[in-house]
């Protein structure tokens, strides 16, 4: 079967647009550095009950060093498996405010792919180190870049799961070797990682490999192409060398004995884990991780099957989550995502299901992708590398900790992304210096998301500002690139963070919020921005 590349590796794809996005709310890390387990704190609200690392696993969970269920969710930030050898984006954002804004969001990992062709290169390409602090990029060979986003990572308390997602820059193989790598080649770079890492404690993984399929085989012993096999060899190799990480095992495509399902995506099909599971030094450590996509990407014929979607939840159980159901492993899915997000579409369709079986089920997943240039299925980032996908966000906040913490009397099952309807045009409000455009962006029968943009239409910059607006019969369960304080009992008050004080002439910044409603009265009023 022949599947679309999920992105297109070039910086020819941006569209630049008018409106400058804010970019992130900074949640920063908390490290005790002592000899005992180190503690991460992945979110502000959960203080009481911070991480303690490593992460092992328990059954069907992961947990931590105190033996607390966690949930990583988060994203894919690609690009360093590609010929410029450094996460994308870097052209138009600083990294550190990149990874700002990815916890600002809710989630709490990374997932990071690479290439082994890029670790033994010393050049990077498509980073403007004329922004921010991506001055501290230049001169770096691709490895020590690898290394300051994950410091910085876990500064801002974001976990890393590092992906082996190619060999050289250009395709996904089949295997875990080919494209002029050995399987030595592949399992000494993991250990090299594993060692380089060891003491870099938010590094909590490796995906073996991305995407086996092809001749990929499980369970039928052939040395060359068993997957099975090979990923008890890398894994073992990296916990000889490194104890504290889990081991990331996605499956294959097809060639598992007796496989009841015709059709899996690349490395999707872990069908054979329970005849021929995957056997590690450390069993504890062992976390499976299937693949899934939508028509979007490949049009699978169960799209067109007469019991579609319903067909869904059955295959999801065949093909990865009795891994879960039957406590013999956690799953993570390590891959998602697509550009349709509507209830008429299929893919939409689709994707609405799945992030509701994952809440369900309490999975953990890493969605495709942060990026925008993912060419068949778009990112959380829209084209400019700033402005967020608010109808995308707004489906994976269910998921998110963050929401989940803000908002717990939030239903198991809400609501999710339909077609944006706006309810109201764009009302801009004049309050001297500053011009503020309220937009209800997407409304549905339980929740809305608003974008407020605020304009400096003055000749001169404005160092600090605020906003302020009444809101009777709603809740807001999650908001972005702005602090957002209630003050009495229907009284708002938004304040910028420190890298968006300052708005220039002519510019805008951009926040907004999602919310639950509690009656029809519910739209923002009287909103006004005022510099202070």
């Amino acid at each position: 079967m022949q599947i679309t590349h999920k992105y297109k590796p070039t910086i020819l794809r941006l569209h630049k647009r008018l409106l400058i996005f804010s970019l992130s709310i900074v949640v920063f890390l908390v490290i005790i550095l002592t000899k005992a387990p180190t503690s991460i704190q992945l979110d502000a609200s959960m203080a009481a009950a911070p991480i303690e690392l490593p992460l092992s696993t328990i059954g069907r969970t992961i947990v931590d060093a105190k033996g607390k269920v966690v949930l990583p969710r988060g994203v894919n930030w690609f690009g360093m498996e590609t010929d410029t050898h450094a996460p994308h984006g870097l052209w138009k954002r600083d990294y550190k405010e990149m990874l700002a804004q990815i916890k600002s969001l809710g989630y709490n990992v990374i997932r990071l792919p690479y290439s082994v062709a890029a670790l033994r290169s010393p050049n990077v390409s498509g980073i403007d180190f004329g922004i921010g602090s991506n001055i501290e990029l230049q001169g770096k060979t691709p490895l020590e870049v690898m290394d300051l986003v994950i410091q910085e990572a876990e500064r801002q308390g974001l976990l890393i799961l590092l992906d082996s997602h190619r060999l050289n820059d250009q395709q996904i193989p089949e295997l875990w070797y080919g494209d002029g790598f050995t399987e030595a080649d592949w399992i000494d770079t993991w250990t090299m990682l594993a060692i380089r890492y060891k003491n870099q404690t938010n590094v909590i993984g490796a995906d073996l490999k991305n995407e086996p399929h092809g001749k990929a085989s499980w369970g039928d012993n052939n040395i060359s192409t068993d997957w099975r096999l090979a990923a008890e060899r890398a894994g073992n190799a990296i916990l000889s060398v490194n104890p504290n990480w889990l081991i990331v095992v996605e499956g294959v495509e097809k060639n598992v004995p007796d496989q009841k399902l015709p059709q899996h995506w690349q490395g999707g099909n872990l069908e054979g884990v329970k005849r021929y599971p995957v056997r590690l030094s450390r069993s504890n450590k062992l976390v499976y991780s299937p693949h899934e996509y939508g028509p979007g990407v490949y049009n699978q014929p169960y799209f067109s099957a007469s019991n579609f979607p319903n067909n869904l939840i059955d295959r999801w159980q065949i093909g990865f989550n009795y891994i879960a159901s039957e406590n013999i492993a956690p799953i993570l899915i390590g891959e998602f995502g697509g550009r349709q997000l509507d209830l008429n579409s299929k893919e939409g369709i689709w994707q609405n299901e799945l992030v509701k079986y994952i809440q369900k089920n309490n999975l953990s997943f890493t969605y495709w992708s942060w990026n925008p240039d993912s060419s068949d299925t778009g990112g959380i980032l829209l084209d400019d590398w700033q402005s967020v996908d608010l109808l995308k966000q707004q489906l994976l906040s269910q998921l998110l900790p963050f929401v989940q913490v803000q908002q717990p009397e939030q239903p198991s099952n809400p609501p999710v992304s339909p077609t944006p309807t706006p309810s109201v045009s764009p009302t801009p409000t004049s309050t001297a210096q500053l011009k503020v455009t309220t937009e209800i962006n997407s409304n549905w029968e339980t929740g809305f998301c608003v974008s407020f943009k605020i304009t400096n239409q003055g000749n001169t910059k404005v160092n600090n500002w605020q906003l302020a607006f009444n809101m009777n019969q709603a809740k807001i369960n999650n908001f972005w690139n702005a602090d957002f304080k209630q003050q009495g009992a229907i009284q708002y008050v938004v304040a910028p963070l420190d890298w968006g004080k300052t708005i220039e002439p002519n510019q805008v910044r951009d926040t907004g919020f999602c919310a639950n409603k509690l009656g029809s009265d519910y739209q923002p009023q009287q909103v006004a921005a005022v510099s202070i």
